[in-house]
């Protein structure tokens, strides 16, 4: 049996939560935006949701709390870091919260398709497997069924 190196595992994506958590993020400039401090799992859709990026403040205080789509990092294939392809500005007026406020409902879809628009991604809740567009209806365009068997309900 061949033993799996840390390099290659980071590179197929397959990663435990533990060694994202904590991370360090930098953007595109190689400035360092901030640490992952929490994942969100969307566990109906055995999906990553959202990575909560910890950005701002000092020594850990103050700092702000931004739900980023999962799609939006990159993870380094040769240093322990994500890359975020946002700008320090960017990230500065994003929407976020505070830690000890109330967190975001991460399950409403029109909260979490103004995140993904600010961040020009689409959500994946509009989209099935292939990648194909889901309307209103709930038809794909891809099968002649009324609704196709993966979309959700939003």
């Amino acid at each position: 049996m061949n033993e799996t190196s840390e390099k290659s595992v980071t590179m197929y994506g397959v990663v435990r939560a533990s060694k994202i958590i904590g991370e360090t993020v930098v953007n595109r400039q190689s400035e360092n935006v901030g640490k992952i401090h929490e994942l969100v799992i969307d566990a109906q859709n055995n999906r990553v949701a959202y990575a909560v990026l910890s950005f701002g403040g000092f020594l850990g205080m103050g700092n702000k709390l931004f739900a980023m789509p999962w799609a939006a990092f990159q993870f380094s294939v040769t240093e322990n870091k994500l890359i975020l392809n946002v700008d320090k500005e960017k990230l500065k007026v994003a929407p976020g919260f505070d830690e000890s406020d109330k967190w975001p409902d991460f399950s409403d879809t029109l909260w979490g398709e103004s995140i993904y628009k600010y961040y020009d991604l689409s959500p994946p809740w509009k989209y099935d497997h292939s990648n194909i567009p889901i309307d209103s209806s709930g038809s794909s365009g891809c099968c002649q069924t009324k609704k196709h068997p993966l979309a959700m309900d939003v």
